[in-house]
């Protein structure tokens, strides 16, 4: 069963946040996954929700996305986004 890793993030050094997005990608792909949006727009469609950027990642079970949060290979990249961004990350099984 598919699982979605979603991140809401606030970038606070555009600079080093830039390096992260350099890393994260390959690292993402190492694990199967897929970036599905990726800072683009957004829309409230109720509340009051607004957030600065929003990343939307596929991989084929929370098993798999769990593997690749906790890897040798992202921790060097998550490193950088926790210095260079508050955030809020969490995956969720699909149906």
């Amino acid at each position: 069963m598919p699982a979605y890793v979603i991140v809401e993030i606030d970038i606070t050094d555009p600079e080093l946040y830039e390096r992260y997005k350099q890393l994260a990608p390959t690292t993402v792909q190492a694990y199967g996954g897929r970036y599905l949006a990726r800072g683009g727009a957004t829309v409230a469609l109720e509340g009051d929700w607004n957030p600065e950027r929003l990343v939307i990642l596929e991989f084929a079970s929370l098993d798999q996305a769990q593997a690749w949060h906790d890897s040798p290979e992202y921790r060097a990249a998550r490193s950088l986004r926790w210095r260079s961004a508050q955030s809020r990350m969490l995956a969720i099984a699909g149906a």
